[in-house]
């Protein structure tokens, strides 16, 4: 399996993307190809040390897409940047799946308009797995429809529940959608439509879910338009950092705290790394026609490694195929 990632996409760009490529082809023994400046990228390899063995592939370009560029600009006056390369390779079967740290908006259009979205599909959404008490579920969609209508709710929970079972391995997840009750006639237009919808699918529908309710992570995932998805996503992580600093002060306020922070130390970096973003690896961009996967923009080598990991499920697992199917019983 080979896996193309945009070398130059992300905050942390280029150093710490191919320092995670690098420990993916190690530890997955996958192959990787990355896109990019090829000066630049062979001597990040040469200055790190890092090994790809007779696996790796670069393709050459100068250009990159920031996070301030319009993002249909993939398209036209960005058509040869790092990203806009990555997805020729994947779209011309040059490679099993995408990871890119780069603009989510550029990667939605990418994804959308160069690898194509599934027939069938009204929109393709960005999910995230978030961690919960119970494991994580999945929030979907993230950030890639600010606007929705009730069948594209509708499908994001069909395609949420294909994801699920392939990668996650989860048997009947349960699909719930946000909105701000529980009763079914709770909502505007749009989700009292889209309750209707999703309950009338094949899949597990278990009705509205409240925002608090959500980090109890007592469904798998959570349906939701993108900007309604993307202010929880960042309330959530915003929270959880915020949480952890409080934590962090209450035990340095006194020496009996600090003694009482050494006998749980061990328990506190656990929660804490069950809350890290860098575990997850990134977001998979569902209903587009091959496996891509948007990691977050401040990912380091960690983050990339796990990207690739979920990226290597994701292609393994006929995710596509199984989203195919789930829209066929619409």
């Amino acid at each position: 399996m080979r896996i193309v990632i945009d070398a130059f996409g992300g905050d942390n760009a280029p150093v710490e993307i191919i320092k995670g490529a690098a420990q993916a082809f190690s530890e997955y023994g996958v192959d990787i190809t990355l896109t990019g400046d090829k000066t630049q990228i062979e001597k990040v390899i040469k200055d790190n040390s890092l090994n790809f063995g007779d696996g790796l592939v670069i393709v050459d370009s100068t250009d990159v897409i920031s996070m301030h560029d319009d993002p249909t600009t993939i398209l036209k006056a960005h058509s040869e940047c790092s990203m806009a390369k990555a997805f020729y390779e994947l779209r011309d079967g040059k490679a099993d799946a995408f990871v890119s740290a780069g603009s989510t908006g550029a990667i939605v259009v990418g994804g959308t308009l160069i690898v194509k979205r599934i027939k069938g599909v009204k929109r393709p959404a960005l999910g995230s797995m978030i961690p919960a008490p119970n494991g994580s579920y999945l929030l979907m969609d993230m950030g890639a429809n600010s606007e929705c209508r009730p069948e594209m709710l509708k499908q994001f929970g069909i395609m949420a529940n294909a994801y699920l079972t392939a990668v996650e391995g989860r048997e009947n997840p349960k699909i719930a959608l946000l909105n701000i009750g529980t009763e079914e006639t709770k909502g505007d237009e749009l989700h009292r439509q889209a309750f209707e919808m999703l309950s009338e699918t094949p899949i597990n529908f278990v009705g509205n879910i409240e925002s608090r309710e959500m980090p109890k992570g007592e469904c798998d995932a959570v349906i939701t338009d993108g900007f309604t998805g993307n202010i929880a996503l960042k309330l959530i992580e915003g929270t959880a950092s915020t949480l952890f600093k409080m934590i962090k002060n209450v035990f340095y306020k006194s020496l009996p705290n600090k003694l009482a922070a050494l006998v749980i130390k061990k328990d506190l970096y656990s929660l804490k790394s069950m809350m890290d973003s860098s575990e997850v690896g990134g977001a998979p961009l569902l209903g587009v026609n091959k496996p891509v996967i948007k990691a977050h923009g401040s990912s380091d080598a960690k983050a990339i490694k796990n990207a690739v990991r979920q990226a290597i499920a994701f292609a393994g697992n006929d995710v596509i195929g199984k989203i195919e199917a789930g829209l066929k019983t619409e």
